[in-house]
C-alpha cells in the first residue's frame, strides 16, 4: 500500500509540477474518511536553497537517502545546470529495483530515460518534447497523444497539469476510486479527464512548401468541404495517379486522404472553439459531411469527442460568432 512518498527536486525546478506532487501527496487529508496522511519527503542531491525556474527559491533539507524508504518516488523537471545527475540516476535505479513506484511529471521523463528505466517501455512527456525524447532514446516507445502512461511500476505524465491525472491514477490504483475522487474534489479538478494530450497539441493549418505540389496543397486546404478524389488531384498536379501518390507521400510524409482528414480535423477544432455551430454544420463545414464521420475521425485523431472538445476549450463567458458554412 502506498504510504511513503519522496519527491526529487533539483536547481531550476518547475514550481507548478512540484506543487502538483505537494498538493496530492503532501497535504494531510486523514480527517476525511479513509484518506491517509502520506509520509511525505522532499529531497535533493544537494540539500539547501534551490532556485525555481520562475525566480523564487525553496529550501530542501533532505538528501536522496529519503528515496530509500519511499513507496513512490516522483521526479520533477528542472532547467539549468545540475551537477548531481548521476546521483539521481542511482537513486531512481535503486528504487526501481526494490519495486517502488516511479513517476515523472512532464519533461522529467528524460531523467528516467537517462537512467535507463524506460528502455523497452511505453512512455510520454509534454508534446513539445515528445519528438526529442523519441529521437534521443529510440529504445523508448513514446506516445505523445496520452495524458499519462503506466508501464509496470513506472508512470510518465504528459505536460504540466497531466501530472495531476497521473498522480490521481496512481491513488486510484493503490487506494481506490473513492480516495482519488475525494482528493480531486478538494482540488476542484475532475478525477479522470476524457481524451488525451492529442487535443492540446498545436498543429497549425500549414502547407508544406515544395516545387511540385504547393499549389495543389493550397487548393486542397482551401476546399476542404469538397470531395477530392485522388484522380482529380492528380490531374490538377498534371501527373498520373501513381506518380502523384508517390510524390505526395515523399513531400508530405502521408497519403492524400490522410493529409486531407488531418486538415479537416483541424478545421473542425477551430469551428468548435470559435463558433456556436452545431455538430452537423461543423461536419459539413470541415468537409466530413456527416456528423458520424466527424466523430469517427475526431476521436481517432484526438482521442475525444467533438462535444467534449468543445466543453474543454470553449469558455462559457465568451461571445462567439455565428458563422455560416457551405451546405
Amino acid at each position: 500500500m502506498l504510504k511513503s512518498v519522496a519527491v526529487i527536486v533539483q536547481p531550476g525546478l518547475a514550481p507548478f509540477e512540484f506543487g502538483v506532487a505537494c498538493e496530492i501527496f503532501g497535504i494531510d487529508r486523514s480527517g476525511r474518511g479513509d484518506l491517509p496522511a502520506f509520509d511525505f519527503h522532499i529531497c535533493a542531491p544537494k540539500p539547501g536553497v534551490l532556485p525555481t525556474k520562475t525566480g523564487f527559491s525553496v529550501v530542501v533539507t533532505e538528501d536522496l537517502s529519503a528515496t530509500e524508504r519511499a513507496d513512490l518516488v516522483i521526479v520533477i523537471p528542472a532547467s539549468g545546470d545540475s551537477t548531481a545527475t548521476a546521483a539521481v540516476h542511482r537513486a531512481l535505479q535503486a528504487a526501481h529495483r526494490r519495486g517502488a513506484w516511479i513517476l515523472s511529471v512532464c519533461s522529467a521523463a528524460f531523467m528516467l530515460a537517462e537512467a535507463g528505466l524506460l528502455d523497452g517501455r511505453r512512455a510520454t512527456t509534454h508534446w513539445m518534447y515528445s519528438r526529442q525524447l523519441a529521437d534521443q532514446y529510440p529504445q523508448v516507445a513514446v506516445d505523445e497523444n496520452v495524458l499519462y502512461v503506466q508501464d509496470g511500476t513506472i508512470i510518465t505524465s504528459a505536460g504540466t497539469s497531466a501530472g495531476i491525472d497521473a498522480c490521481l491514477h496512481l491513488v486510484r490504483m493503490e487506494l481506490g476510486a473513492a480516495a482519488a475522487t475525494s482528493i480531486a474534489r478538494s482540488m476542484v479538478v475532475p478525477p479522470h479527464r476524457a481524451g488525451g494530450q492529442a487535443q492540446y497539441i498545436d498543429r497549425p493549418l500549414t502547407v508544406v512548401e515544395c516545387d511540385t505540389l504547393e499549389d495543389v496543397l493550397v487548393w486542397m486546404e482551401s476546399n476542404l468541404e469538397r470531395e477530392q478524389p485522388v484522380g482529380e488531384l492528380a490531374v490538377r498536379a498534371h501527373m498520373s495517379e501513381r506518380t502523384f501518390a508517390r510524390r505526395f507521400k515523399a513531400e508530405t510524409g502521408t497519403t492524400p486522404t490522410a493529409w486531407l482528414n488531418a486538415q479537416r480535423v483541424l478545421r473542425a477544432q477551430a469551428l468548435l472553439e470559435e463558433t456556436d455551430l452545431g455538430i452537423d454544420a461543423i461536419a459539413r463545414g470541415s468537409g466530413f459531411g456527416q456528423a458520424v464521420l466527424l466523430r469517427h475521425h475526431f476521436h481517432k485523431a484526438l482521442g475525444t469527442s467533438p462535444a467534449m472538445y468543445r466543453r474543454t476549450f470553449r469558455g462559457s463567458g465568451t461571445v462567439r460568432a455565428k458563422q455560416s458554412v457551405p451546405v
